[in-house]
């Protein structure tokens, strides 16, 4: 309450409600050292109802993480440890940032998921280095959320039964009572999931509380629903069980009142007493006992296991195996070339190879996106050494059961088709606020998508991606540059990367009469060039490049002097110094021409005002891919024709519909 009122801002109700509920999971059950936050096994509590963080930033406070009491003092204030909603790695002990309602359930499914699968591939008899619970306090805002079912479903549907969700049941939203537009029966919705549901009908009933938690641990087959039922800003004369406690400071009167009813000193603001100090901080004790007993585990399991000990040390570090990239297949030239999509394939089953804990799956889409690993088995119940994971038709729900993962130290994947990148939207720009390096594989790029129609065919989604900060994206050219974005996008370690990968087969360069793949670690790269400065520049990512070879090779022979740039990342070109970026693009030459088949939007940097772009500014539409790039402008045709008319100084039209 006085975070909040010293703030002016903030939600002071649901924290006030859970408070006894989260004193008895982090006093009883919660394991985990204060002291050392990312100790491996320790146990993952997720606030899903991220607006509640004054509930986790006390928690932290109280049990001796460091998180100084004046950091809460300044509660949503400049330089603060303590933000508006929690953010991971920024303050010590916040597993998962969360506030996007659902988002936080919905990672924890992949903290679980991640539990299962390092115990299947790392525990041996007598050697369990893997055993962690998974905590999640939820509202009923996250259960508003179709995100939340989503996550839900597939959890029951695997039987992660140390998944532990606490659902907060208030009834009280911003607008008033959940009575204005939620009735469901939570209950017969998570039982229908396969869940082990109970109840607790008093948030103040302690003993109940614990009760239930215990029965949750006993659990071997389903994951837990602990419905609890509770007052929001239990205790305020005035604003108890009311929307107006949700989202706004209780006011000084209000807190005085409220902090008589408690029993506690009116006027004393962040009091902490000493004994209150002194119990809460044996979490310290009792981690460091945890975290004790689990190196010496782990060191009789390195002298057991010493390979398996040595991959799980390079594994937590973050790092990859040593020539873990050995194994990237070179591809011929070859004019019909392989689809974006396969060349990923076949360079994904060789690093997988190489790294074990690279583990994904697909949006039930694994065929068309071509990401199965042939030797990597299915993760299912009951079986989860597999690595290759089913995320059903549930695109949200895997991009944050991705985030998941990569927060428990595996390199997960997902793969589904630009179009729906929409859907994953809020699970991708949480995994670039976090610096998680989760890979996004994207296949059916563009309009190339031909008969599925405007539906499926992606226009502003490219644009959309590149948009998102820290996020990289990636859209290769031929079998080549995809290997290489993928030695690119492996070994980033703080970013995640959405790799954009053709349907249609795209022609396989010969790099020994074009520059290698390898600038593609540089985002944009000069492929093709003139032997002294070029009167023009065709610029272009993914399948469009090759008319922009066709182009150089036709105007060349016709002597004008042109260059190519291959610019498959906006992201790792902006990164190069400036020097770099100017060799590539001369200022001096301000005929440019950029060729992409989705949004013009974000090309104008690169052509300048001068410069023009081919791309689209409509829908697609239903037709074969080869009818689709005549009528589209996306022909060596257009492209030499466009490019003649930016060398007479006209201004460029776009073609047909554009």
């Amino acid at each position: 309450m006085d975070a909040v009122q010293k703030a002016n801002s903030g939600h002071p109700g649901t924290p006030m409600a859970l408070a006894p509920v989260a004193y008895v999971l982090w006093d009883r059950y919660l394991r985990h050292h204060p002291q050392n936050p990312g100790w491996p096994n320790r146990d993952r509590f997720v606030l899903s109802v991220g607006h509640a963080s004054m509930l986790l930033y006390s928690l932290l406070h109280l049990t001796g993480y460091d998180l100084p009491l004046e950091d809460i003092k300044n509660f949503r204030q400049w330089g603060s440890l303590c933000p508006g909603h929690p953010e991971y790695g920024l303050t010590a002990g916040v597993e998962t940032t969360t506030g996007p309602l659902g988002q936080g359930v919905a990672t924890s499914v992949g903290m679980a998921t991640a539990e299962r699968w390092l115990g299947a591939y790392f525990n041996r008899p007598g050697h369990e280095i893997v055993d962690y619970c998974t905590y999640a306090i939820c509202g009923d805002g996250c259960m508003m959320e179709g995100l939340s079912y989503e996550a839900a479903s597939l959890a029951g549907h695997l039987g992660l039964h140390k998944l532990i969700w606490i659902y907060d049941n208030n009834r009280i939203t911003i607008e008033g009572n959940t009575a204005l537009a939620f009735s469901d029966d939570v209950a017969a919705r998570f039982m229908a999931c396969s869940w082990n549901v109970q109840r607790v009908g008093d948030a103040n009933d302690l003993e109940m509380l614990r009760r239930a938690v215990e029965i949750a641990h006993k659990e071997t087959e389903r994951p837990s629903l602990i419905i609890v039922d509770s007052h929001i800003a239990y205790g305020a004369p005035t604003k108890q069980d009311t929307s107006g406690a949700h989202g706004a400071p209780l006011g000084q009167e209000e807190i005085r009142l409220t902090k008589e009813r408690y029993g506690w000193p009116a006027e004393a603001q962040f009091l902490v007493p000493e004994k209150v100090a002194n119990h809460m901080r044996r979490a310290i004790e009792r981690g460091s006992r945890w975290e004790m007993k689990w190196n010496e585990q782990f060191e009789a399991y390195a002298k057991t296991y010493p390979d398996l000990a040595a991959e799980w040390q390079v594994m937590q570090s973050g790092q990859l195996p040593e020539g873990w990239e050995s194994e990237i297949p070179e591809f011929s030239a070859d004019p019909k070339g392989l689809a974006g999509r396969v060349a990923s394939s076949k360079v994904l089953g060789a690093v997988a190879q190489k790294v074990p804990w690279l583990i994904g799956g697909s949006a039930d889409l694994t065929p068309s996106t071509k990401t199965r690993l042939e030797e990597g088995g299915d993760f299912l119940k009951g079986e989860y050494e597999g690595r290759n994971l089913h995320f059903g038709v549930r695109e949200h729900a895997m991009g944050a059961i991705l985030n998941g993962m990569a927060l428990c130290k595996l390199r997960p994947f997902g793969s589904q088709f630009l179009i729906f990148s929409d859907y994953e939207r809020p699970a991708i720009r949480l995994s670039a606020l976090m610096g998680l390096p989760v890979i996004h594989i994207f296949t059916h790029d563009s309009i190339g998508v031909g008969e599925d129609g405007p539906t499926h065919q992606p226009i502003e989604h490219l644009i959309s991606l590149r948009a998102i900060p820290e996020l990289v994206v990636v859209r290769p050219a031929d079998a080549n540059e995809v290997g290489e974005a993928w030695r690119v996008i492996l070994a980033l370690k703080d970013h995640p990367a959405a790799l954009i990968l053709s349907r249609q087969p795209l022609p396989t360069l010969d790099r020994s009469k074009y520059a290698p793949a390898s600038g593609l670690g540089k985002g944009g790269y000069i492929l093709a060039d003139s032997d002294s400065t070029p009167e023009l520049i065709l610029i272009s990512s993914g399948s469009e490049l090759q008319w922009c070879i066709d182009a150089y090779e036709q105007l060349t022979a016709e002597g004008v002097k042109v260059r190519v740039v291959s610019m498959p990342s906006y992201e790792l070109f902006e990164r190069q110094p400036r020097a770099y970026r100017e060799e590539v693009l001369p200022p001096s030459v301000r005929k440019r021409l950029a060729i992409e088949a989705g949004s013009s939007l974000g090309w104008r940097r690169y052509v300048g005002i001068d410069g023009a772009i081919i791309a689209r500014r409509h829908f697609g539409a239903s037709a074969p891919l080869k009818d689709l790039l005549k009528q589209f402008g996306f022909t060596t045709e257009n492209v030499v024709a466009t490019a003649r008319t930016i060398l007479a100084g006209e201004r460029c039209c776009p073609p047909g519909k554009d």
